[in-house]
């Protein structure tokens, strides 16, 4: 007799152990221009079918599509008085609907995202053309007359040319009574048939205020102090799940003392970069190692920017200093080099640029 293989716990591509997941969040922090659109256009007398949602990762993207699917399943008649009273997309914790998104998914949204490669043991790289292909099956099968089917496309900077193409096929001939959440990090890197087929929403950076109330609401034990916490809300780009990251490990002396070295590279203290470099590669701290790429890639694209507005020809020397590290981070990671020389190397080229 064959043995009853044991589930398998599939992890969630990009969750933050110990934080909800976008589809178990009933908490929207910011955003109440953006969430106020979708709300109009829904009860208004035309629905466009598909949305892009664009801004940087973190920012909460994935919770409003959330929010906003949960809203219409809840409220299927756009005309209804639920609809027509409705101040938010809210619904409560409580609701069946809610329920049953906490505890994994509705069958009327579909939620397209990095599979897990069981035998990699690792999420793949992009959004394959499989994963968009189920849309053919998810808006084929039954559905009561006023039911709405809604794909989340979470994020759709992963989709290779496959998967793009057969998302674009799909949006040029709809089904009825249906609507598509497109999340985009760099919207404007999107193929220009899928944008010109979409209406785009933008969704800006939280505040300091609102990346201080999302860390209350869930749960972070100790808020950083008043100057702390508008370096982190800088530092994490207006993004949540950044500002949560940073926090993790020693990511906030990490931002400090990357800036403190590079405004004074040129007097480049030795003994301070080896501090860092150690607190950076220390063992078992991948929060550090990871924290670090989060900074220096956000200090290199600010730098570029500045010298792009500025006309300095040492823009491009930014350019090529960044592609070089990714480089060494990459195969650092890869080839499991030292960690340690990565951040070295970068303050020495940063010195010679």
């Amino acid at each position: 007799m064959a043995r009853r293989a044991e589930p398998v716990d599939i992890p969630e591509v990009d969750a933050i152990p110990g934080y909800p997941l976008p589809n178990e969040q009933m908490h929207l922090f910011g955003h109440r221009g953006t969430e106020k659109s979708l709300l109009d256009a829904y009860r208004s007398q035309r629905l466009h079918h598909a949305w892009i949602l664009g801004g940087a990762k973190g920012i909460g993207k994935a919770t409003l599509a959330f929010r906003f699917a949960k809203f219409i399943v809840v409220n299927p008649d756009r005309f209804g008085a639920g609809v027509s009273a409705a101040t938010d997309l809210s619904v409560p914790a409580d609701h069946p609907v809610s329920r049953q998104m906490t505890a994994g998914g509705h069958p009327n949204i579909l939620h397209l995202r990095r599979p897990w490669d069981e035998k990699s043991k690792r999420f793949k790289s992009d959004l394959p053309v499989d994963e968009v292909r189920r849309t053919v099956s998810f808006f084929g099968t039954t559905a009561s007359a006023k039911a709405w089917r809604i794909c989340i496309v979470d994020a759709a900077d992963d989709m290779n040319a496959s998967s793009a193409n057969a998302l674009l096929k799909i949006l040029e001939e709809p089904p009825e009574r249906c609507l598509f959440l497109v999340l985009s990090h760099a919207p404007g890197r999107l193929l220009p048939t899928i944008r010109s087929r979409c209406r785009r929403l933008g969704m800006d950076a939280l505040s300091s205020a609102e990346i201080a109330d999302g860390l209350r609401v869930l749960g972070v034990d100790s808020l950083p102090a008043p100057d702390d916490l508008a370096e982190l809300a800088a530092t994490a780009d207006g993004s949540l799940r950044s500002a949560i990251s940073l926090l993790s490990g020693d990511g906030l002396a990490i931002a400090k003392g990357v800036r403190q070295l590079a405004d004074n590279v040129a007097r480049l203290d030795l003994s301070a970069v080896h501090a860092l470099a150690d607190l950076v590669a220390a063992r078992g701290q991948n929060d550090n190692w990871l924290n670090f790429q989060h900074v220096l890639e956000r200090m290199c694209h600010e730098r570029m920017r500045q010298d792009v507005r500025t006309g300095v020809p040492a823009a491009y020397r930014h350019v090529e200093l960044w592609e070089k590290t990714g480089r060494a981070i990459r195969d650092a990671d890869a080839l499991n080099l030292d960690r340690k020389q990565v951040v070295l190397d970068f303050f020495f080229a940063l010195r010679t640029a």
